[in-house]
């Protein structure tokens, strides 16, 4: 009502401290959980795993090589085009929004200038 809401300046006599809950014994407890490890009879290690006598394949990274122009090809060709479009489109909206505003300056004119002759037409007494 009269500001912001304020703490008191005076201190708390029951305050003991941040709240943390307590810790309670758990008979049952019998330490961090450890996984079981369970032997994989049909495992064989193999130390040549990743060794290759050969590799017949090559890999071609065409897509970077091939983007700029990809760009040039696609986006490029109707960049131009699309500004011009979108300057078009802002240009008649700016127009439409200018002439609206225009037009509702005159109707308050308008409403204005009825409202005064009608004051004017009650004040003055004809034959």
């Amino acid at each position: 009502m009269d500001g912001e809401w304020e703490p008191p300046q005076i201190t708390n006599p029951a305050y003991k401290g941040e709240w943390k809950p307590r810790m309670l014994d758990n008979p049952n407890y019998k330490g961090p959980w450890i996984h079981p490890e369970i032997d994989n009879p049909d495992y064989v290690a193999d130390p040549n795993l990743y060794k290759y006598d050969e590799i017949c394949a090559i890999g071609f990274d065409l897509l970077a090589a091939e983007a700029e122009k990809h760009a040039r090809d696609t986006w490029g060709a109707i960049k131009e085009a699309e500004k011009k479009m979108k300057e078009k489109q802002d240009e008649d909206e700016r127009k439409a929004a200018e002439s609206k505003s225009e037009d509702e300056e005159d109707n308050e004119l308008d409403e204005s200038d009825e409202t005064e002759e009608s004051s004017d037409a009650d004040t003055h007494d004809e034959l």
